[in-house]
């Protein structure tokens, strides 16, 4: 082709040859004419075929892609459009807290935080006199320095009530604004404050905020309860709501009748470690949680949880362990002898009991009598080796499980050298500190049958079914000890009819930050179990230094104490609890009949 059209129309030598042949040279002319026209066509028909190839693959790729597309869409599950945003969101939604029964804990109020563009202001000054009207606690001076200065941005009020919300809205300045916000809401005020914590800001933002657990159970779920995969189920706690509020208000009125500084109180099921109603005192509303203490002791601020944080020696309660575990390795039954002639001497050391029991108790009188010696000779037969394998078991020598980050903190305070003394006095509570919450799972784990029982504040289906600690005998008849303490020993206040309460009093004195112990400031504790035959609940009550004085002489003992809080505590809840008073049928010895005959 490309020959042809470069090829002369009159070529010099087919016109000199047409010329001799008598051919007219204008055909020769015209005949390429012709040929070059054919070519040049031929030319453009083939570049608009490939255009139309090209296009018509266009145009198919493109059907083909809008097609696959809709089949795609129309085989997938519909979904919300959601917008794209770079970064992190804040997510402020929170799921609810509920109690066993599913009433509300803890749960989540819209509100607005109020927060100023001094940029944008028309009159700062009369803004800050309106505000400080408004919100009493802000500081005029600051508030004219902060508008009238060079910050373009600062926050008023993280949070404001729609009254208040409608009271800056009517200063009519266009530099205070409003962002929506999620507070954390806890309806019932202090019931079950330690529990719960309490909950803050995180990340902020001018059209949301970060909701974040503190303390307590909101800081230990604080991943689960803001996971947007939850869709939004709340989390169910083992409390009781009834059983909690009864108990802190039994608690108080002890409290105060004791003339004691604090008060802690626990309720577990024995079977599923379930924690029914737990208490401290004094406590807080975690709706204006206080500030913590940064000077003195923080066990004397209302944050302090002395349920799981406070350890203590808690003293003759912890008399059944070691009598359990004698009996359970075979070296006494209830009723051996026991020599407890006094006093009982280590070195320096001599111990000796509260009263004079006689030389001589069985395992039970021990028991019922609390005595020291005669407990003290029961630890030597067992060894501090056993005896150590023994308390961790019960998990008296590390931090508890349970699901609040204070528990972590609350580690037993143990001797550093465990030596033959130390085995003697932690016998009988002195020389290991501990919770009241290690003591309600100890005392759970050697009643139930004498498996071991972890503490929790969730709520179970069925019971735990852990290792074994002791054989059922030997829980039974541990049982039946403590139940003697109430009939004939230092708990005969404990006696609620219709419940059959068995327990164990506790009198420790209080150890000085300086060393050593005060004269007339105590521990009381009583731990108990309700009903003895058929056990289901523990109840754990420590005053710290109380002081009963109605006889005009004050008396500081367990038995005076924390034994009469305890079972006013079990006679108000175990109703709620579901369970029935047992009735004893008396005999009708003395009584007449008559006929009508």
């Amino acid at each position: 082709m490309i020959n042809t059209l470069r090829r002369p129309l009159r070529p010099l030598a087919r016109i000199l040859r047409a010329r001799d042949t008598g051919e007219n040279p204008q055909d020769i002319e015209r005949a390429n004419l012709v040929a070059r026209r054919e070519v040049m066509h031929d030319r453009a028909r083939a570049r608009a075929e490939g255009r139309l190839l090209i296009l018509g693959l266009m145009f198919f790729v493109a059907f083909g892609t809008i097609g696959l597309r809709m089949g795609v869409l129309a085989n997938t599950v519909p979904q919300e459009p959601r917008a794209a945003s770079q970064g992190n969101p804040i997510i402020g939604q929170r799921a609810d807290i509920v109690d066993r029964n599913g009433r509300i804990l803890a749960t989540n109020f819209e509100t607005h935080a109020l927060y100023a563009q001094p940029p944008q202001m028309i009159d700062p000054h009369y803004a800050a006199s309106q505000l400080v009207d408004i919100f009493p606690e802000l500081d005029h001076a600051r508030l004219v320095r902060d508008f009238t200065g060079e910050r373009r941005f600062l926050w008023v009020r993280r949070q404001i009530s729609p009254e208040q919300m409608q009271a800056v809205h009517d200063i009519g300045e266009p530099g205070l604004l409003f962002g929506p916000r999620e507070m954390r809401l806890y309806p019932n005020g202090s019931i079950a404050a330690h529990i719960l914590g309490g909950a803050s800001y995180g990340r902020e933002g001018v059209d949301a905020a970060e909701v974040i657990g503190i303390a307590g159970i909101e800081r230990f779920h604080d991943e689960t309860l803001r996971d947007p995969a939850g869709e939004g189920a709340p989390l169910a706690l083992s409390i009781d709501l009834t059983v909690q509020s009864a108990m802190e208000e039994v608690l108080s009125g002890g409290m105060t009748l004791m003339n004691a500084e604090g008060a802690a109180a626990i309720m577990m099921d024995i079977h599923t470690g379930e924690i029914v109603a737990m208490a401290s005192l004094p406590d807080f509303d975690p709706n204006d949680r206080p500030r913590h203490l940064t000077t003195g002791d923080q066990s004397d601020s209302p944050l302090f949880n002395r349920a799981v944080q406070g350890v203590y020696e808690l003293g003759s309660v912890f008399k059944i362990f070691t009598a359990a575990q004698a009996m359970d390795l075979g070296l006494v039954n209830q009723n051996t002898i026991i020599d407890t002639s006094g006093p009982l001497e280590w070195g320096r050391f001599k111990i000796r009991d509260f009263g004079d029991y006689g030389d001589a108790l069985s395992t039970t009188d021990v028991i019922v009598h609390s005595s020291n010696i005669g407990t003290a000779r029961m630890a030597l037969m067992i060894g501090a080796e056993r005896q150590q394998e023994f308390l961790r078991s019960l998990g008296f020598l590390g931090a508890t499980d349970l699901e609040m980050t204070e528990a972590g903190t609350a580690r037993p305070l143990t001797p550093r050298n465990w030596s033959e003394i130390s085995t003697m006095t932690i016998s009988y509570g002195h020389g290991l500190s501990v919770s009241p919450l290690h003591l309600a799972a100890g005392y759970a784990s050697i009643l139930n049958g004498g498996t071991i029982v972890t503490p929790t504040l969730l709520r179970q289906d069925g019971p735990q079914n852990g290792s074994r600690i002791v054989s059922e005998s030997v829980s039974r008849r541990s049982r039946e000890m403590l139940r003697a303490v109430v009939t004939e020993g230092t708990a005969s206040l404990a006696e609620v009819p219709g419940y059959r309460v068995g327990g164990k009093t506790g009198t420790a004195d209080k150890p000085r930050p300086q060393g050593g112990y005060y004269d007339e400031r105590v521990i009381a504790t009583f731990a108990s179990v309700f009903p003895v035959d058929a056990p289901r609940y523990v109840v754990v009550v420590t005053l710290d230094e109380p002081e009963e004085t109605s006889s005009g002489e004050p008396r500081r003992t367990a038995g005076w104490t924390a034994v009469p809080v305890a079972a006013e505590l079990v006679r108000r809840t175990a109703p709620i609890l579901g369970l029935r008073p047992s009735v004893e049928i008396g005999t009708l010895d003395g009584v007449v009949t008559t006929s009508s005959n």
